[in-house]
């Protein structure tokens, strides 16, 4: 009887101790100087530092002015995601604070708070279009339903609508399930080039969003953004 019991009571206190817990190593995160206008983005690491599945039940943000999406709602002991913010300076000036929330399964901290700032500055406006000057064809692209497991291209094309060689300093994307491939880094004045995107649906699943940012030399907009969509379906 008595080892029956003890059993019992090792199988209870063991339930009682395997617990998730959502933790985040760095909870702050500061854009610095933006140009009023630019889209700006940034992704806080996620990690379930418990001893069993946390589930995130929601994320939202403070603000209409930022998209936040999670790249995983489900993980395993010591699994780590990231929540990635998107923060639109369109029509905002000055210091901008603004913050994230996370709903989870973490029976200690039910809402965990994320916090950004940006302080936004007036938009450089070009003299006489005598700068270089990015000129995208597209700023999104929904590809629908997609089957899991499947990789998904789009080309976009873009433009050096200014006066002065355009560079395209840099390409960053929200997610390694993303990829860029651009014809040409240097544009002339007038010159066309294309960018090939590739999403990789592989272990994922719902409704996914994703950006690809293009950082120029264009003095009015030096960062522009590309929002890419998808229903990632099961793949019977």
């Amino acid at each position: 009887m008595k080892k029956y019991l003890l059993i019992s009571l090792f199988i209870l206190f063991g339930n009682l101790i395997a617990q998730p817990a959502i933790s985040v190593e760095k909870p702050s995160f500061d854009f610095g100087v933006i140009h009023e206008g630019e889209n700006v983005t940034h992704n806080f690491e996620i990690v379930n530092t418990g001893n069993s599945d946390l589930k995130i039940t929601r994320v939202y943000a403070s603000c209409g002015c930022t998209a936040v999406e999670p790249e995983k709602e489900l993980l395993k002991p010591g699994e780590k995601t990231s929540v990635m913010a998107e923060f639109n300076s369109t029509g905002r000036l000055g210091i901008q604070e603004k913050y994230i929330f996370i709903n989870s399964n973490d029976p200690k901290q039910k809402e965990l708070r994320l916090h950004f700032k940006a302080d936004v500055k007036p938009k450089v406006e070009a003299v006489n279009n005598t700068e270089s000057k990015l000129s995208l064809t597209k700023n999104y692209f929904d590809f629908g339903n997609v089957k899991e497991g499947k990789i998904v291209e789009v080309t976009i094309a873009f433009k050096n609508s200014g006066k002065k060689e355009l560079i395209i300093k840099d390409v960053k994307t929200s997610c390694g399930c993303t990829a860029v491939l651009l014809s040409s880094k240097k544009l002339k004045p007038g010159e066309q080039g294309d960018m090939r995107i590739e999403l990789d649906t592989s272990n994922r699943s719902g409704k996914l969003t994703r950006t690809v940012t293009l950082y120029s030399n264009d003095p009015v907009d030096p960062s522009q953004t590309i929002t890419i969509f998808a229903n990632i379906t099961e793949n019977k």
